[in-house]
């Protein structure tokens, strides 16, 4: 009697070790799904950040524009806002590209 008792005993164990191997099979499997999403997600985020950032310099850039008036007839000043522009726009397209 206390062979089969043991011998049941075995046997709950063995499925009980069974059944947590497969559980365990299944997480670690999910788990490896779940870290590439987020490879995937961060990625995505990166990309959103760059043109979001993309969008800014596009305004900055626009209201630099603007903000030169049709007034403005003296040509050496000009020149000097275009090159700082240029410049401005330089430093954007160096930190874009870090």
């Amino acid at each position: 009697m206390a062979l089969e008792k043991l011998t049941s005993e075995i046997q709950s164990l063995e499925r009980k070790i069974t059944l947590l191997l497969n559980e365990f099979k299944g997480l670690k499997s999910a788990n490896e799904q779940l870290k590439r999403q987020n490879i995937a997600l961060e990625d995505q985020l990166k990309q959103k950040n760059e043109q979001i950032q993309n969008f800014q310099n596009q305004i900055k850039i626009s209201k630099i524009a603007g903000s030169v008036g049709a007034d403005r007839r003296d040509a050496s000043e000009l020149k000097k806002k275009i090159d700082d522009y240029v410049n401005e726009i330089d430093r954007c397209i160096a930190h874009l590209s870090q």
